[in-house]
């Protein structure tokens, strides 16, 4: 893939989405990846549904654009 195409997709993300770190403890991710395969899910989406879900929602409300 080019530059150019990797600096559009980087672009995008930035305007569309935040960024969350999170730490879990050493050996954990695997636990994590292989119950989001289970669920036919990327880590990305698994853990996006359990915080939505531990927030009490069902999805993400509209946010209102930044000036």
């Amino acid at each position: 893939m080019s530059k150019t195409s990797n600096a559009v997709k980087d672009r995008w993300n930035s305007q569309n989405y935040d960024d969350i770190r999170i730490r879990v403890p050493k050996g954990q991710k695997q636990t994590i990846q292989r119950a989001a395969e289970e669920a036919g899910e990327t880590i990305n989406k698994y853990t996006a549904k359990a915080l939505l879900m531990r927030m009490g929602l069902e999805q993400w409300p509209e946010v209102e654009e930044q000036q």
